[in-house]
């Protein structure tokens, strides 16, 4: 299904994108991996090439420059003619006390998250669009739906944001190419971790339905579908992948 098709991952050397990029890659499909900080970890998913016998790319990217954006853009072109499908999940997110937001932290979290993300949809859109072809996943979060962390606002609104976008660019490239969303509660991703305590996570845990967080493959099984032809008649959709919460 994915063979010779063309995936490009923001944010897919580490985390939550690495685990997307496998998931593609056991599908043999090829892939682009935007990366900006993770030189190591861009270097390391390279090894996928020889493992699954695809072309895996690796680009920098500040997604949050609209140059840095149109150079990118320019690489691909003169490699590939087609892009098939486009995983928008590379993010920041600023935690801070509430008292401590400053209006940096939320431009920055706005610039990467919501108008990086706009920037990039809208140029590898229309290629799919003109190659009649395409669909396009974006990495939401029940943050941006019905969970509410005021130490987050602006990674929040972010993600509210994006849910907007998600519905405006399905209308905008229909009928060829589809455009979704999957929003994951809480993830076991090394950076989600990293600064919880237990009791936190134990309270976390608590409000889920089935009483974990939520392993990274089990969110990159619903975007390797979403992208699917399994999927051919799902679009414009906001999927809730939390475990169930209340």
């Amino acid at each position: 299904m994915f063979k010779d098709k063309v995936a490009l991952i923001t944010g897919g050397a580490s985390g939550l994108g690495r685990e997307i990029s496998i998931a593609l890659a056991e599908e043999e499909c090829n892939l682009i991996i935007v990366y900006n900080t993770s030189l190591k970890k861009a270097e390391e998913i390279k090894e996928l090439e020889n493992e699954y016998k695809i072309e895996v790319t690796t680009i920098k990217c500040d997604i949050s420059s609209e140059k840095e954006i149109n150079e990118m853009i320019d690489i691909i072109n003169n490699k590939y003619n087609h892009i098939d499908y486009l995983i928008n999940n590379a993010a920041i997110c600023i935690d801070s006390l509430f008292e401590e937001k400053t209006k940096d932290n939320f431009m920055k979290t706005i610039e990467v998250n919501t108008i990086g993300t706009f920037l990039i949809s809208k140029k590898i859109g229309d290629i799919m669009y003109n190659n009649k072809f395409g669909s396009i996943v974006n990495i939401s979060s029940t943050n941006g739906m019905d969970k509410y962390y005021p130490m987050s606002i602006d990674y929040d609104a972010s993600k509210a944001a994006l849910n907007s976008i998600t519905h405006n660019l399905s209308l905008q490239y229909s009928p060829y190419v589809r455009v979704n969303a999957v929003a994951p509660g809480w993830v076991k991703t090394e950076n989600e971790m990293k600064d919880l305590d237990k009791d936190y996570i134990k309270t976390e845990e608590d409000k889920i339905f089935v009483k974990r967080f939520a392993e990274e493959r089990e969110i990159a099984n619903v975007v390797v579908f979403l992208l699917s032809n399994k999927a051919s008649y799902i679009n414009n959709q906001i999927i809730k992948v939390d475990g169930g919460m209340y």
